[in-house]
């Protein structure tokens, strides 16, 4: 046993409120602190909690994290979630374990990738970006990029068959909102004849690169901008000694595709979700705990994505 787990630990939980974004949308989530980090809740079928940050952070001491919500006399959550951060991919725990699937591109350097990690429709369409005249770059977070990502927003309120969370904000909350984490983030823009048509927001985690925001304009779609982003990117993790570059979870849709020709591998991190109450270890059980979403058969969820993307489809024709 660690010797912080045998440290007293406290018997009251204080439940607090942070400001984030919930899809898009300013809300204020419910939080605990122990030991100096943050760890948010979701309610569901079964309550969770789990640090707020963990694509930067780890969890210092999930024994004594454990320990700590078990003993608290408030607030009690059912089940607490954590995971290993890559490239810690190797199971450290004894607790109930899923895989969580991530896209991620191993990298040694930018010639390495461009000559053995891609296709040659990926080199193809890299070039074309270029011969179109599009210049991708490093830039700084100004109010011309802001106006740039503000136009690119509000092109369309539909964006991949579904509601696309900041069609309709203007310049100053697209300036507040995504001003939060630009100490750990590198803007990359792509332009052409001046005009901003592209841009990722990459999060630097330390150990691997994040593609927190990847997006480019819908009428400029010609001129493969999203394709000479990601080479921009993996070319700021070489200069940054990022090992991985991480486009978020895995899934197998149109994404997914241009995903793995972008050299991004399906890979698995352990992901731990230990019960705390007796609804907890039923959720778990039941496999409550990834959501209603989750338990639907797999033939509904793609029916019900087919509807959704027909209905949005429908409401902007209309």
């Amino acid at each position: 046993m660690s010797e912080s787990t045998c440290l007293k630990v406290p018997q009251t939980l204080q439940l607090l409120r942070k400001e984030t974004l919930v899809k898009g949308k300013p809300a204020k989530v419910p939080y605990v602190e122990i030991a100096g980090q943050t760890y948010t809740i979701t309610k569901g079928p079964v309550t969770m909690v789990g640090l707020d940050d963990d694509w930067y952070e780890d969890v210092h001491d999930p024994e004594m994290v454990i320990q700590t919500l078990k003993n608290s006399r408030g607030f009690k959550p059912d089940v607490f979630t954590f995971w290993q951060r890559l490239p810690d991919v190797q199971p450290r725990y004894t607790f109930p374990m899923e895989w969580e699937e991530l896209a991620v591109l191993p990298i040694q350097s930018y010639d390495h990738w461009w000559n053995n990690q891609i296709k040659s429709r990926v080199r193809n369409l890299v070039r074309k970006s270029e011969k179109e005249g599009v210049e991708v770059r490093e830039v700084a977070y100004d109010d011309d990029f802001v106006r740039g990502m503000t136009a690119i927003f509000n092109e369309a309120p539909i964006r991949q068959g579904r509601r696309f969370w900041h069609y309709g904000k203007d310049f100053e909350t697209v300036k507040r909102q995504f001003s939060r984490f630009l100490f750990r983030e590198d803007m990359i823009g792509a332009y052409y004849g001046g005009e901003l048509i592209g841009f990722v927001m990459l999060g630097n985690a330390g150990r691997y690169g994040i593609t927190g925001q990847i997006i480019s304009s819908i009428k400029h779609r010609d001129k493969a901008t999203n394709n000479a982003l990601i080479a921009k990117a993996v070319a700021v993790c070489e200069k940054k000694h990022l090992e991985q570059l991480v486009y978020l979870y895995w899934s197998e849709d149109s994404l997914a595709e241009f995903k793995r020709r972008c050299g991004f591998e399906k890979t698995g991190v352990p992901r731990y979700f230990v019960p705390l109450t007796t609804k907890g270890r039923l959720g778990l059980k039941l496999g409550l705990h990834r959501g209603w979403k989750e338990v639907l058969p797999d033939l509904v969820k793609t029916r019900l994505k087919e509807w959704r993307r027909i209905w949005y489809k429908s409401r902007t024709e209309a």
